[in-house]
């Protein structure tokens, strides 16, 4: 088999972070950032990509040499590990889901001119037809369609980023001040960013659990190498997408005075309308495909995530005979789950501005301890001493528990000291 063939065939794990990533941050924040402060900003996302590497590469690691998931490895560490984490995905469970299928809907009726048709019944449909997905086909079908989705994403994209570049900037209002990075309102979008760039690090276990499923039904499990190798061309392309939302934002709208709104589902709308506008109307498709795609592909892979997770906390925490992992207990995590969100979207959809700032506030906050705890599982008596990471690695590892402390303990300061 060719080397290209076996690296086609270990896509997986890698493609799904991807698929979840590419979601608000990159949709939103990304193209926000370039739209409001320009080409500065591809420093920060670089630096927060970079400096988050390690944490979700311990995921794919650990899994591959342990056979166990990152939560099995935190039980390793000690209990009270793994209740922290069951607290954090506890909050995350009723606000995470709820916000991206709230955008997702949104994004549905502003792209394709829905009228008559309120956004929590369009939720509702969405919650349905995703969890059917999800349940019917399972992690084969989830890794299969979205190759398919990340592919039209990613030519998607890339068509509407060049368009913008062949068209170059747009014109710059003539008494135009470029927006200040570094007062508090800048400062709180710059720890946005990076917080959510590529996606929050309690993700990280995720990668580890569709790992565990990719291997269980595959013929061979691949190599270490091969194992990271897949993993890292979906990171890298997680970052070169933001990259593409930053030059549409900046190419678009930087120097325009355009007033942005903060609603995410407004902003997007917004979007969409600048970029007919720059590049021409004929674009809308390769535009409104982009979009919805970005936020369909997040909400199905943070749906299967999340409930497989939950389902692994539970089988832990309150040990049974039985396996929880399995096809019956799923179906019933992803239902549970579709219900749950969609009975806080009908709600609390006034205060849910609210409920995502609080899983915000909890993401950032603990950022630096979840970097720390897959710290300690990878560099336990789990795995060998050949297979834990470099020193290079062990370095830019602590240097982004660093990283991220600092950007915690600002927000946690900006936020509670206003």
């Amino acid at each position: 088999m060719s080397k290209v063939s076996t690296f086609i065939k270990n896509l997986g794990p890698g493609l799904l972070f991807a698929s979840m990533a590419i979601g608000t941050s990159h949709l939103v924040l990304s193209t926000k950032a370039g739209a409001q402060y320009g080409w500065l900003m591809i420093i920060p996302i670089i630096l927060a990509n970079i400096f988050k590497y390690p944490f979700f590469e311990f995921g794919v690691r650990y899994t591959h040499l342990t056979d166990k998931t990152l939560i099995e490895g935190y039980l390793n560490r000690g209990k009270g590990y793994l209740w922290f984490y069951a607290a954090i995905t506890l909050v995350t469970t009723f606000t995470i889901l709820a916000a991206l299928y709230t955008v997702t809907a949104g994004l549905f009726i502003n792209l394709f001119k829905i009228d008559g048709i309120s956004l929590s019944l369009i939720a509702l449909g969405l919650f349905v037809f995703i969890s059917a997905l999800l349940i019917v086909g399972r992690y084969r079908f989830l890794e299969n369609s979205l190759k398919l989705v990340i592919s039209i994403l990613f030519v998607a994209l890339l068509v509407t980023t060049i368009l913008v570049l062949y068209n170059g900037q747009v014109e710059t209002v003539a008494d135009f001040e470029p927006t200040p990075l570094f007062n508090e309102a800048g400062i709180l979008f710059l720890i946005g960013l990076m917080g959510w760039m590529p996606t929050t690090v309690e993700a990280s276990s995720w990668v580890s659990l569709w790992s565990i499923e990719k291997w269980k039904s595959a013929k061979s499990k691949p190599s270490l190498k091969q194992a990271l190798q897949e993993f890292n061309t979906g990171y890298v392309l997680t970052g070169v997408l933001a990259i593409f939302f930053l030059t549409i934002g900046c190419m678009t709208l930087y120097g325009t005075g355009t007033e942005l709104s903060g609603n995410g589902i407004i902003f997007a709308d917004q979007v969409v309308s600048l970029f007919t506008t720059h590049i021409g109307p004929w674009a809308y498709i390769f535009i409104a495909v982009s979009a919805f795609a970005t936020m369909f592909s997040t909400c199905m892979t943070a749906h299967d995530a999340v409930a497989r997770v939950s389902l692994d906390i539970i089988g832990l925490l309150y040990p049974k005979p039985k396996e929880m992992r399995n096809r019956t207990n799923f179906a019933i995590a992803v239902l549970v789950l579709a219900i749950v969100n969609f009975v806080v979207i009908a709600a609390f959809s006034a205060n849910m501005g609210q409920l995502v700032a609080l899983a915000t506030f909890v993401s950032f906050v603990v950022a630096p301890i979840i970097g720390y705890m897959n710290l300690k599982n990878v560099m336990s008596n789990d795995l060998p001493v050949e297979n834990r990471p470099k020193k290079w690695l062990q370095l830019l590892t602590y240097l982004g528990i660093l990283f991220l402390a600092c950007f915690s303990l600002l927000y946690f300061w900006m936020v509670l000291f206003p």
